[in-house]
Protein backbone atom coordinates (compact mmCIF):
# COMPACT_ATOMS: atom_id res chain seq x y z
CA UNK A 1 0.00 0.00 0.00
CA UNK A 2 1.18 3.49 -0.77
CA UNK A 3 2.03 5.53 2.32
CA UNK A 4 0.26 8.73 1.20
CA UNK A 5 -3.06 7.92 2.89
CA UNK A 6 -1.72 6.95 6.33
CA UNK A 7 0.75 9.85 6.28
CA UNK A 8 -2.09 12.21 5.35
CA UNK A 9 -4.21 10.83 8.21
CA UNK A 10 -1.34 11.25 10.68
CA UNK A 11 -0.57 14.80 9.53
CA UNK A 12 -4.25 15.75 9.52
CA UNK A 13 -4.69 14.40 13.05
CA UNK A 14 -1.56 16.29 14.14
CA UNK A 15 -2.77 19.55 12.63
CA UNK A 16 -6.22 19.11 14.16
CA UNK A 17 -4.90 18.46 17.66
CA UNK A 18 -2.57 21.47 17.39
CA UNK A 19 -5.55 23.69 16.54
CA UNK A 20 -7.60 22.15 19.36
CA UNK A 21 -4.70 22.68 21.76
CA UNK A 22 -4.36 26.31 20.74
CA UNK A 23 -8.07 26.78 21.38
CA UNK A 24 -7.72 25.25 24.86
CA UNK A 25 -4.91 27.73 25.51
CA UNK A 26 -6.57 30.79 23.99
CA UNK A 27 -10.33 30.19 24.16
CA UNK A 28 -11.01 27.43 26.69
CA UNK A 29 -14.59 28.52 27.40
CA UNK A 30 -15.41 28.14 23.71
CA UNK A 31 -13.78 24.72 23.10
CA UNK A 32 -14.35 22.87 26.38
CA UNK A 33 -17.95 21.85 25.69
CA UNK A 34 -16.80 19.75 22.72
CA UNK A 35 -14.81 17.41 24.97
CA UNK A 36 -17.87 15.51 26.14
CA UNK A 37 -17.93 16.43 29.82
CA UNK A 38 -20.06 19.05 31.54
CA UNK A 39 -18.35 22.43 31.24
CA UNK A 40 -16.52 23.34 34.44
CA UNK A 41 -16.78 26.55 36.41
CA UNK A 42 -14.28 28.97 34.91
CA UNK A 43 -12.09 30.07 37.76
CA UNK A 44 -8.32 30.61 37.49
CA UNK A 45 -7.52 27.00 38.47
CA UNK A 46 -9.80 25.57 35.79
CA UNK A 47 -8.31 27.85 33.15
CA UNK A 48 -4.83 26.72 34.23
CA UNK A 49 -5.79 23.04 33.82
CA UNK A 50 -7.35 23.68 30.43
CA UNK A 51 -4.23 25.53 29.27
CA UNK A 52 -2.18 22.56 30.47
CA UNK A 53 -4.35 20.28 28.33
CA UNK A 54 -3.85 22.66 25.42
CA UNK A 55 -0.08 22.53 25.76
CA UNK A 56 -0.24 18.71 25.84
CA UNK A 57 -2.31 18.71 22.65
CA UNK A 58 -0.02 21.13 20.81
CA UNK A 59 3.08 19.18 21.87
CA UNK A 60 1.51 15.87 20.78
CA UNK A 61 0.74 17.25 17.34
CA UNK A 62 4.23 18.69 17.00
CA UNK A 63 5.76 15.32 17.92
CA UNK A 64 3.90 13.72 15.01
CA UNK A 65 4.94 16.48 12.59
CA UNK A 66 8.56 16.39 13.74
CA UNK A 67 8.67 12.61 13.41
CA UNK A 68 7.12 12.83 9.93
CA UNK A 69 9.81 15.30 8.86
CA UNK A 70 12.78 13.64 10.56
CA UNK A 71 12.19 9.89 10.49
CA UNK A 72 10.92 7.06 8.35
CA UNK A 73 7.33 5.85 7.97
CA UNK A 74 7.77 2.96 10.40
CA UNK A 75 8.95 5.29 13.17
CA UNK A 76 6.09 7.68 12.42
CA UNK A 77 3.68 4.75 12.66
CA UNK A 78 5.04 3.71 16.04
CA UNK A 79 4.75 7.27 17.36
CA UNK A 80 1.17 7.57 16.09
CA UNK A 81 0.28 4.22 17.68
CA UNK A 82 1.68 5.33 21.04
CA UNK A 83 -0.08 8.70 20.87
CA UNK A 84 -3.39 6.93 20.10
CA UNK A 85 -3.44 6.23 23.83
CA UNK A 86 -4.38 9.88 24.41
CA UNK A 87 -7.75 9.86 22.60
CA UNK A 88 -8.40 6.38 24.00
CA UNK A 89 -7.79 7.75 27.49
CA UNK A 90 -9.96 10.77 26.79
CA UNK A 91 -12.77 8.51 25.54
CA UNK A 92 -12.44 6.28 28.60
CA UNK A 93 -12.45 9.29 30.91
CA UNK A 94 -15.59 10.76 29.34
CA UNK A 95 -17.39 7.40 29.52
CA UNK A 96 -16.28 6.67 33.10
CA UNK A 97 -17.28 10.17 34.21
CA UNK A 98 -20.82 9.95 32.87
CA UNK A 99 -20.13 12.36 30.02
CA UNK A 100 -21.60 12.28 26.56
CA UNK A 101 -21.34 8.78 25.10
CA UNK A 102 -21.91 10.19 21.63
CA UNK A 103 -18.98 12.60 21.98
CA UNK A 104 -16.79 10.00 23.64
CA UNK A 105 -17.26 7.61 20.74
CA UNK A 106 -17.55 10.02 17.82
CA UNK A 107 -14.77 12.44 18.78
CA UNK A 108 -12.29 10.55 20.94
CA UNK A 109 -13.07 7.00 19.81
CA UNK A 110 -12.99 7.88 16.12
CA UNK A 111 -9.74 9.81 16.57
CA UNK A 112 -8.20 6.81 18.29
CA UNK A 113 -9.42 4.48 15.54
CA UNK A 114 -8.02 6.70 12.77
CA UNK A 115 -4.69 6.96 14.57
CA UNK A 116 -4.52 3.19 15.07
CA UNK A 117 -5.30 2.59 11.41
CA UNK A 118 -2.73 5.15 10.21
CA UNK A 119 -0.09 3.84 12.60
CA UNK A 120 -0.62 0.21 11.59
CA UNK A 121 -0.54 1.09 7.90
CA UNK A 122 2.66 3.07 8.37
CA UNK A 123 4.43 0.17 10.05
CA UNK A 124 2.96 -2.21 7.43
CA UNK A 125 1.16 -4.33 10.00
CA UNK A 126 -1.46 -5.30 7.40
Amino acid sequence: MHAALPISLAVLAAAAIIVIGLLYIGAPQWIVSGFGLAPPAFDSNTRAWLRTKGVRDVASGLVVLATWLAANNRTLGIVVLVLALIPFGDMSNVLASGGSKATALSVHGLTCLVMLLAGLLLIHAF
